[in-house]
């Protein structure tokens, strides 16, 4: 009797927590919890069936309760984030939370219903994991889960951990600890292993940090299954190290260089037998690790420039392909469509059914168009917009939402199967981001000018008219979208290796100003004077220090120019008295950046130094840090292509490398003018010295008035 009596109390609890919609998503219910615990305990979750299997929402209102019912987690989490938004013009950031809690709980009088017209809403790119993210430990990837599942992501590429994959692979071969050392990357330069473009590049990396990548890992994953958001794991697509061919006979094609001077792994070709017993081991050892329920698969044989000399590449794609459905059936094979890849060959071996390209530079291109929807291949439109993590403000607002709506109206709609972000690094342009996951819920052709004011609501809280003519500004200047090739934002000045005439930065970037710099600077003087009621909203303080921070930057062009005018005429006394304004600028921007966390150099090399346990990976991780946002590596590294690629506008590093740069430039040149002996600077030797400088530039930022007063003479 007493049993039956508990098993009916269990029951009725049961159907009183169901009845409450306390047990239902609870992953979602922790988003609320950690994100906006002033929210949570007016929540109550639903479970709806899909649309036509689409994700779908549903928010009402009842008893001064939030009700939302979903399709599943990931809908709910979008529709959790989709309330805050527009509801309660609240949100979270890479750049800053607005999370404060409202005045009053805002109620629904009539209840929406928004579905999602896409399967896939995507996110990262492989170079994002090592840009933004090497240095994350759980509680960053928790909040970084936590964005991507408030903003609809459901298809998320998630290569961590992949070290132990191949450490274990390579145990199985017969490979010394050593051997395996000299295989696998730093997470500092990772993306660029698992995209077969070098090797060992960063390490030797601890086992420590192997074991500690695997817990994360295992961390990620199970949190992207509470929430629904299926992980790309890293695909054996046939690189192997150049080393295995000396110890095992195999039949491998030499990939080449990879830009930097970098030696690439070997391509190992699909119809030897050695490609069958690896990848059987590879998928094993993978499993063992992270279990077997998975579904996508990264990976791209050939990227930027590899070698397909003598490989059949269509059987080559079909061998690949059909090993990964052996281990995973159902699997899907997830490509980078970027320049020429993936071939037609390679696209002409797969099952399309089972394949999915993911479009990257929709910003620039439309190989969507031209290549006639991958001849009718599954495909994620997406865009890159920021390379190597560059500071600046950019992003073709109005041409993403302008060409999803042209390939969802195309003759290609029905292989658009989804939407995604594909930034080489996302601490940047949050209005960029936002606006590409809100169009993975968006039945019809967005307007940006009339998207935008929603936007300045949830970001700040609210608007006001300046703020709204600023942002209209905005949108015709920085955030415009031009008809002209350019990869990311355009450069600061002040971030160059010193020389005469400077056309870019970084090799593929650009220094041109592709809008109106007196136009801009109107709008961050209006979104300046919008300020006086956002002294404590986290978001508007952030948006304020980066867009004065262009501000000045434009100005340093300015300056520049002034400079080389000066060296064209030797005009002695304008040289020295424009460098002086230069240098000056250089410490306004150092000053004003360093007053952000969002902007410091210090808050990346802490994260890399609590990213490290053993004091040893301490030394080399700070190192790596510094060394990738300097000049990046490469066997000719003083002539490098990837010098100052990922390089950053950050209070502590224009105080430091860069301002001392500049400072031997004008030497050099002042004695040049002169008429004097001069000897051209070393910069590289400059770039190795401070990487192997032990500080953190860690500095006191100024107060309050410090910085409005510095704004106010930079706008002046």
């Amino acid at each position: 009797m007493r049993i039956l009596k508990l098993n009916l109390l269990t029951l009725f609890l049961a159907c009183s927590l169901a009845a409450s919609g306390k047990n239902i998503y609870p992953a979602v219910r922790e988003i609320a919890l950690r994100r906006v615990p002033w929210l949570a305990p007016s929540l109550l979750f639903k479970v709806i069936p899909s649309a036509a299997g689409k994700d779908i929402f549903e928010l009402s209102s009842r008893n001064n309760k939030i009700i939302i019912a979903a399709s599943n987690p990931n809908s709910a989490a979008y529709a959790l984030g989709y309330y805050l938004k527009y509801y309660c013009h609240r949100s979270m950031s890479h750049l800053g939370d607005n999370l404060a809690k409202p005045a009053k709980m805002p109620l629904i009088k009539e209840k929406i219903k928004i579905s999602s017209p896409f399967r896939f809403r995507y996110a990262l790119n492989y170079c994002t994991v090592s840009y933004s993210m090497a240095y994350y430990k759980w509680t960053d990837w928790e909040r970084e889960l936590d964005w991507m599942a408030l903003n609809g992501v459901n298809l998320m590429l998630a290569p961590v951990g992949m070290e132990a994959v191949w450490q274990n692979t390579l145990k199985r071969l017969g490979y010394s600890s050593k051997d395996i050392e000299d295989f696998i990357a730093d997470p500092a330069f990772s993306a660029w292993w698992l995209m077969g473009n070098l090797e060992g590049w960063g390490g030797p990396v601890s086992q420590v940090l192997i074991n500690q990548q695997i817990k994360l890992e295992q961390q990620i994953i199970k949190r992207m299954g509470d929430l629904k958001i299926e992980p790309v794991m890293q695909g054996f697509y046939g690189m192997v190290p150049t080393s295995l061919k000396n110890r095992i006979k195999i039949k491998v094609v030499d990939q080449g260089k990879w830009v930097g001077g970098f030696t690439r792994p070997d391509f190992l070709i699909p119809l030897d037998t050695a490609f069958d017993r690896i990848a059987d081991i590879y998928y094993t050892e993978m499993k063992k690790l992270y279990g077997a329920n998975f579904h996508f698969f990264g990976g791209d044989p050939f990227h930027e420039g590899g070698s397909s000399k003598g490989v059949d590449i269509s059987k080559a794609a079909t061998l690949i392909q059909r090993k990964m459905g052996q281990h995973f059936p159902q699997s899907t094979w997830v490509l980078q469509g970027w320049q020429s890849n993936p071939s037609e060959a390679l696209l002409n071996g797969l099952d399309r059914k089972k394949t999915l390209v993911i479009e990257l530079f929709g910003e620039n291109t439309n190989n969507w168009e031209k290549r006639k929807g991958y001849n009718g291949t599954p495909f994620v439109w997406s865009n890159v917009s920021n390379f190597g993590e560059k500071n600046g403000l950019y992003g073709k607002l109005q041409r993403f939402a302008d060409e999803v709506s042209k390939a969802k109206n195309s003759q290609y709609r029905q292989f658009l199967a989804g939407v995604g972000i594909i930034p080489e690094g996302i601490n940047n342009n949050p209005v960029a981001f936002d606006l590409m996951m809100e169009l993975g819920w968006k039945q019809n052709r967005v307007s940006v000018q009339n998207w935008i004011q929603g936007y300045q609501n949830y970001r700040y809280g609210s608007h006001n008219p300046h703020m709204d003519k600023a942002w209209q500004l905005l949108l015709q200047t920085a955030y415009s979208s031009p008809e002209i090739y350019q990869e990311g934002p355009s450069e600061s000045i002040f971030c160059a290796r010193p020389g005469v005439e400077i056309k870019t930065v970084s090799s593929w970037g650009t220094r041109k100003r592709n809008y109106d710099p007196a136009k801009f600077k109107e709008a961050v003087k209006l979104f300046v004077t919008a300020g006086d009621s956002y002294a404590d909203v986290e978001t508007y303080q952030v948006d304020r220090i980066d867009f004065v921070r262009q501000v000045l930057s434009n100005k340093g062009d300015e300056t520049y120019q002034k400079m080389m005018d000066a060296i064209r005429t030797k005009d002695a006394a304008m040289f020295k008295q424009e460098s002086t304004v230069f240098q000056q600028l250089i410490m306004q921007q150092d000053s004003l950046l360093k007053s952000s966390k969002y902007f410091s150099l210090n808050r990346w090399l802490n994260q890399a130094l609590d990213f490290a346990k053993l004091p040893t990976d301490k030394v080399k991780t700070l190192r790596n840090a510094k060394i990738q946002i300097t000049y990046w590596g490469g066997n000719n590294s003083p002539k490098t292509e990837l010098h100052d690629y990922a390089h950053k506008e950050w209070g502590g590093l224009l105080g430091s490398l860069y301002l001392a740069r500049w400072q031997k430039f004008t030497e050099e040149q002042l004695a040049k003018i002169e008429g004097r002996e001069s000897k051209s600077p070393d910069y590289f030797a400059m770039e190795v010295a401070w990487t192997n400088l032990p500080d953190t530039y860690k500095s006191k930022p100024l107060t309050a008035s410090e910085i409005n007063k510095l704004i106010f003479n930079i706008l002046k």
